[in-house]
């Protein structure tokens, strides 16, 4: 599996299946890092580099099976493009080894490319006879065309309980949004910026902090186009922040955003943080997000690249206060209820378990 560096959703996860002790006691447990890539440009991108460490990475990890001879291989494949293509030699090894394999999907892209002949054999290869993860349901329409529904286990993401859910002692006078995510324009950055414009123009009061690691979007080039649409007085970016200056960016926020088109978004984690910390959260159609928010409860889902859409929304939780709070106290209920690190490591030993005998 995927475990970082570099940070993103896939890897988080497979960091906090690593460290599980509920899944390491209940199962005898032995990891291989399939990371190739140095950062978040790197990923999907070849090289002799890469192509020499993935040789090295095949032969360890054939090595390591006849070794061990496990019961059940765990992998978390990529989807779709030349990652996939890496995955797919990886997975055929195991089962021309006879190996039982389980995939567990944090990504998508499958659909976008079973048309191209390529691509739809090697799935067809590829998706036979193994079980497959995923994180929420609506995400099965991007691989039904390989795969029958009784080989489907769902399991959401979630993440560790944090003690930042006090906020009754924060009292913002001016309202605060947060977006937090790596600064990559399919993130949503540049319709949240065109929203604050928006929301400016109608005399509303209000501060945007944009918060990430500075990506395809660079912090000369964030500031020019803030400068440029006047909004210095109410966005600023403060890069990436993590630990306990992380939590302080939940901690004194009133509503975070997350309008994303990102074509890898499956179930960010961001959102859970974000409901964890109580906050109602406005986010895209885009993935399994709809099965995070619930739409008009906690939160809000708007259409992607949508400015003046997200702008109304932004605009009604500004006006609403009370339904706001109302909004993201429903958040972290279902939070509490869903989407815990210990919800999900049942969730995932019960599924592997179960496969497995």
């Amino acid at each position: 599996m995927h475990m970082p560096p570099p940070v993103h959703g896939a890897a988080m996860m497979g960091k906090y299946i690593h460290d599980s002790q509920v899944i390491n006691e209940a199962i005898d447990c032995h990891y291989i890092n399939l990371t190739l890539a140095k950062d978040l440009q790197d990923i999907g991108k070849g090289g002799i580099r890469k192509l020499g460490d993935f040789l090295q990475l095949l032969h360890h990890i054939r090595k390591e099976t006849k070794r061990i001879k496990p019961n059940l291989v765990y992998v978390t494949p990529n989807a779709c493009g030349r990652a996939f293509y890496k995955d797919w030699v990886v997975v055929m090894m195991l089962k021309a080894m006879k190996q039982k394999v389980i995939i567990h999907y944090h990504n998508k892209g499958v659909a976008t490319r079973q048309d191209r002949f390529l691509d739809d054999f090697l799935y067809k290869s590829f998706f036979k006879e193994i079980k497959i993860i995923l994180l929420a349901d609506v995400l099965y329409e991007d691989i039904k065309k390989y795969v029958s529904q009784e080989n489907i286990f769902i399991c959401p993401n979630g993440i560790p309980e944090s003690t930042g859910y006090n906020r009754n002692h924060i009292t913002n006078e001016v309202p605060h949004i947060l977006f937090l995510s790596n600064m990559i324009a399919s993130k949503g950055v540049w319709e949240l910026v065109e929203a604050c414009r928006i929301l400016k123009e109608k005399g509303m009061t209000f501060q945007c902090d944009f918060v990430g690691k500075w990506s395809d979007i660079t912090e000369q080039n964030f500031n020019a186009i803030i400068h440029e649409k006047r909004l210095e007085d109410c966005v600023k970016a403060y890069g990436a922040k993590y630990g306990e200056e992380k939590e302080k960016c939940f901690d004194h926020t009133d509503i975070f955003v997350f309008p994303t088109y990102y074509n890898n978004e499956c179930f960010p984690i961001v959102l859970l943080e974000a409901m964890q910390h109580g906050l109602p959260c406005i986010s895209t159609t885009e993935g399994g997000i709809p099965d995070i928010i619930d739409n008009g409860k906690t939160g809000f889902i708007v259409e992607k690249h949508n400015a003046t859409q997200l702008a109304d929304k932004i605009a009604w939780l500004i006006s609403h206060p009370k339904q706001s709070k109302e909004m993201g106290e429903n958040g972290y209920r279902k939070y509490q209820k869903e989407f815990t690190l210990s919800v999900f490591e049942n969730h995932i030993k019960k599924i592997l378990m179960e496969y497995v005998q």
